[in-house]
């Protein structure tokens, strides 16, 4: 089960963005891979929490009380689905593939380490964070 916060503050997903940029930050890197794959799959943690984030302000600026938030991966797509993709439907697909990339192969597994991809997939979530909340990009 997925947790969130029970008070939301706008910026959140900006705010844990930063906070996977700064764990990556300070992670030794030998050519272009990283050497320690702990810092990297909780920036990668971090960055998934990032994109949950958003989704939870998206949906609370658009009537769902705190309650009603997601509260597990397929609660997430579903949201996605009927409040978010039904305008954009590449927004489920982008999600999906973020959710593998970051969640299953960069933290749960820890399989992501090269510095390149890491950095591929930050900037795709940062991306995807600011389709779901414009108005709150920093």
């Amino acid at each position: 089960m997925i947790q969130h916060t029970k008070t939301h503050t706008p910026g959140e997903a900006f705010r844990y963005l930063a906070n996977a940029r700064e764990i990556l930050s300070k992670s030794s890197i030998e050519g272009n891979i990283y050497l320690d794959k702990k810092p990297v799959r909780e920036a990668f943690g971090t960055a998934y929490l990032a994109i949950l984030e958003a989704i939870n302000e998206y949906l609370l600026e658009h009537g769902i009380s705190e309650k009603k938030l997601p509260k597990s991966v397929d609660g997430y797509r579903e949201a996605l689905q009927k409040h978010v993709a039904i305008h954009n439907g590449k927004l489920m697909r982008e999600f999906n593939s973020l959710y593998d990339a970051l969640h299953i192969a960069g933290y749960y597994r820890g399989l992501l380490t090269e510095t390149n991809a890491v950095k591929e997939y930050i900037k795709a979530t940062e991306l995807f964070i600011k389709k779901i909340i414009p108005q709150a990009a920093p």
